[in-house]
């Protein structure tokens, strides 16, 4: 057919849209496979009186038919995008009309014998009437998907060759989005798989033409324009590998992101996108205990601290998909509020959102929320995290990291909080910033608030989180987008990375099996050099480091590390038998030297003695190297570093 045919075709079809009209044509097929039905029974002799026979009968079947067919919603259906769900509905509705006139050919009386149908006949009436209106809609959207194949191949615009790598259910479903849109710009040229089942077989009409390792050789003679992949769950080793293997083509790359909304049919030609280094860097999905998360928050008051930021607004997701009894959203920036405050009400109003602003450091302002509301578990992920901003306002790291943590877990233990989380930092460890020792005091004060109150208190550490405010991937991302240069610190840094919602998945998990007084530690897998994921940035945008985009070192910032730790020796990090999740056998330090510690620091942040905090950050911290504005490496290296597009190096 014709891109003109198909047009004429079209025409005739957008009558159907008149819901008169498709009554009528229904009626029509059913009344006529009745007809055709007596004919085939009696071999196309049908006499007079077997013929009156059946005109009796007809409006009754047809009425049937007709009824069940709107009962069971055949009329809601837009009639070109039939599919294999909507064909269950006339086998419903088939099946529901031939049971009563089953009942009558069997239950009337003979003296009724005009309205007791031969079996042979309601058989293959039932197949050739309700197959007949199906086969309708089926030939009308197989006439709609001619019809925008024609026009496409009629339109002015080119399309771009591409390959689909993965022939499973995510590509199945993109396909069939692609091939159903008239204003997409794909053309799908084949499928590659390394499945060895699915080697040459044909998936609506577009054949699986190889395996991975053979993209070099199909690529260069379909003239593909571009590689999609369309994996559901993929392992982040076969993404890197196969963006690895387009580069060296080289050929542009792009990904179907969101397994969920994949699994869950939402799939649109819109969501491909290009290859983002999150893909490469993210780990495998988490497997989390649902059963204990869900008896841990199912019911609950739930209030989530810093609810505006990265991890807070993660966490608040989390939480509110679980089913809290209410969620209280604390923050003190107004618009970080507002939205991530809409986004819970859009998305789960259940969850009973109250959008609160306040800082935690506000003393009566956090009391009378603590009145108001009666938290039963309490997130704790507000803080200051930006290192350098802290060395040079130390004395409000302090106030917020650790006066706001012991005033907020105070409150916590007086009012009869369950549990309490706090989200803490791997700068924690040896730490050689304000902030990286704010936060191991905020630890030593979590684990005396522990002692102190029933209330379970416990600490989370972990490293850098994907795409977080303020950290590197965004500002790379932004420099590459302004033509460089792209600034790095040092040649040898390196750093963990996590994706936010892994993060906040564990912190999760860490809080419902936390008995109290444990600082759990985040299983961060290798750390990434900086500098490699700044030439990955570079690639997948396109260009060239070095050539396209300048690599600038500037030096080590006051505070920072060359490389990051998630525990020392004498913490004896070991696992808890659940994944990704260990704990750090860290004793607490006496209760007098804390409360003491906080009066200390209090004083000084009030005084604003900034020498004087990192002197006594120093002495409080025993294996703190804080020097001021001069800029510090720590001694302990990690023994692998791996790099975003590949595997680990030493």
């Amino acid at each position: 057919m014709s891109g003109g045919d198909a047009r004429e075709g079209l025409g005739l079809w957008s009558l159907i849209k008149n819901r008169p009209v498709q009554y009528l044509l229904d009626l029509s097929i059913l009344s006529g496979a009745f007809l055709v039905a007596y004919a085939i029974r009696f071999d196309f002799h049908v006499s007079a009186e077997t013929f009156r026979r059946a005109l009796t009968q007809l409006p009754l079947v047809v009425l049937l038919q007709f009824a069940a067919l709107s009962a069971f919603g055949a009329y809601a259906f837009i009639w070109r995008y039939i599919g294999l769900v909507e064909t269950l509905v006339f086998a419903r509705a088939a099946i529901a009309a031939t049971v009563p006139i089953l009942v009558m050919r069997l239950a009337l009386p003979e003296t009724l014998q005009n309205y007791r149908i031969p079996l042979s006949i309601i058989v293959m009436d039932a197949c050739l009437g309700f197959g007949g209106v199906l086969s309708l809609r089926v030939l009308r959207r197989f006439t709609w998907e001619r019809w925008e194949r024609g026009a496409r191949a009629a339109g002015s615009f080119e399309r771009k060759r591409v390959l689909l790598v993965g022939a499973g259910r995510a590509g199945v479903l993109a396909l069939r989005e692609i091939l159903g849109r008239g204003d997409a710009d794909l053309n799908v040229r084949g499928f590659v798989d390394d499945d060895p089942a699915k080697q040459d077989s044909v998936i609506q009409g577009v054949r699986v033409l190889g395996t991975t390792a053979e993209l070099p050789g199909l690529v260069k003679h379909l003239a593909i324009d571009e590689v999609v992949i369309t994996i559901v769950r993929a392992p982040r080793k076969d993404i890197r590998r196969i963006v690895g293997v387009c580069e060296e083509i080289p050929i542009r790359v792009r990904i179907m992101p969101g397994i969920w909304e994949i699994l869950q049919g939402d799939v649109e030609v819109s969501s491909i996108r290009d290859v983002q280094i999150e893909d490469l860097l993210g780990r495998d999905p988490v497997n989390l205990d649902e059963d204990e998360l869900r008896r841990f928050l199912v019911g609950s008051v739930v209030m989530v601290t810093g609810a505006g930021g990265s991890i807070g607004s993660e966490l608040a997701r989390q939480v509110a998909r679980l089913g809290p009894r209410q969620l209280l959203l604390v923050e003190r920036a107004e618009f970080a509020l507002f939205d991530v405050d809409r986004e819970i009400r859009r998305r789960w109003p259940d969850s009973r959102p109250v959008a609160i602003v306040a800082d935690v450091g506000d003393e009566a302002r956090m009391r009378r929320i603590f009145e108001n509301h009666r938290p039963q578990i309490i997130l704790h992920a507000a803080a200051h995290k930006h290192v350098p901003l802290m060395e040079t306002n130390a004395s409000e790291a302090i106030r917020n990291n650790v006066l706001g943590t012991a005033r907020l877990g105070k409150f916590a233990g007086e009012y009869g909080v369950d549990v309490f989380v706090m989200i803490s930092t791997d700068k924690a460890v040896r730490p050689t910033s304000v902030m990286g020792a704010s936060k191991r005091v905020a630890e030593l004060v979590v684990q005396d608030l522990d002692r102190r109150y029933r209330t379970r208190f416990v600490a989370v550490r972990f490293g850098n989180v994907l795409g977080s405010a303020g950290s590197v991937i965004p500002i790379f991302r932004e420099q590459i987008r302004n033509g460089g240069p792209v600034t790095i610190t040092h040649p040898d840094m390196v750093r963990f990375f996590m994706t936010i919602p892994e993060a906040s998945q564990l912190v999760l998990q860490a809080g419902a099996m936390g008995k109290g007084g444990e600082i759990f530690v985040l299983d961060m897998g290798e750390p990434v050099r900086i500098v490699d994921l700044a030439h990955e940035m570079i690639r997948l945008s396109g260009l060239k480091p070095g050539e396209d985009i300048d690599v600038v070192f500037t030096g080590v910032r006051p505070g920072e590390k060359l490389y990051e730790e998630m525990g020392t020796d004498e913490e004896n990090v070991a696992p808890t038998g659940r994944p990704k999740i260990l704990i750090g056998k860290i004793p607490p330090s006496p209760p007098d030297v804390v409360e003491r510690a906080l009066a200390k620091l209090h004083r000084l942040a009030e005084d604003g003695s900034e020498d004087a905090i990192r002197c006594f950050l120093t002495e409080l911290v025993p294996d703190a190297r804080l020097g001021g504005a001069a800029p510090l490496v720590n001694a302990v290296q990690p023994a692998k570093v791996r790099e975003p597009g590949g595997s680990a190096v030493a």
